[in-house]
């Protein structure tokens, strides 16, 4: 991580990592531009090469730092003795909702670096990726489908989620609405939905 960058004021920072995160995950690393995200942030582009020395160091900070700030929060919100799935899902949305308040492009940019396809990320982002997935997937570990009928494709049940989930906060940000306490009841609705669909049965 950059300490130097940590001796600013937070209020800076948040504005420095809000405004790369908003250009980043709208428009990808190839076509994000220093000039949009500095013009963003309310700073000069000097005072950004300072601290990161070009897109890619702010890029590579901007993914480590998410990685790190989305793990705390879910790591927060998710109880590890919970093994209902809906519950747990529930409690993701809740640790999610976190760092929306403070980051609200911070999820839809994690999103994006899994399909990030520029040369020049891959090796900076590619193996910091699977920490996230790797806690996604101890999450999803606790979960105990037995309360569900016998013959449910539990792994069609979670990408049918997952998918839903992740085409609600996108479409959020498409009709540039985003209202981060409304998304996640959106998504706290489909989820009880689902849950409803199973426990009639």
């Amino acid at each position: 991580m950059n300490d130097k960058f940590f001796d600013l004021k937070k209020e800076k920072q948040d504005r420095m990592i809000n405004a790369s995160l908003k250009v980043f995950s709208m428009r990808g690393y190839q076509f994000a531009s220093t000039d949009d995200i500095v013009r963003e942030a309310g700073i000069s582009k000097g005072l950004l090469f300072h601290y990161f020395g070009s897109k890619l160091g702010l890029y590579s900070f901007i993914h480590d730092y998410s990685m790190r700030f989305m793990s705390m929060e879910l790591k927060a919100a998710v109880d590890a003795d919970e093994t209902n799935f809906f519950t747990l899902l529930k409690q993701i949305e809740t640790g999610r909702l976190q760092v929306l308040k403070n980051y609200p492009f911070m999820q839809l940019f994690l999103e994006k670096c899994n399909t990030e396809n520029a040369a020049e990320v891959l090796p900076a982002i590619e193996e910091k990726k699977k920490e996230l997935d790797h806690l996604y997937k101890s999450f999803a570990a606790q979960a105990d489908f037995s309360s569900l009928p016998a013959d449910t494709d539990t792994a069609k049940l979670q990408r049918i989620l997952h998918y839903t989930l992740k085409n609600l906060m996108e479409e959020h940000f498409r009709t540039d609405s985003i209202q981060v306490e409304l998304l996640y009841k959106e998504n706290i609705s489909y989820i009880e939905f689902v849950e409803k669909l199973f426990s009639s049965k």
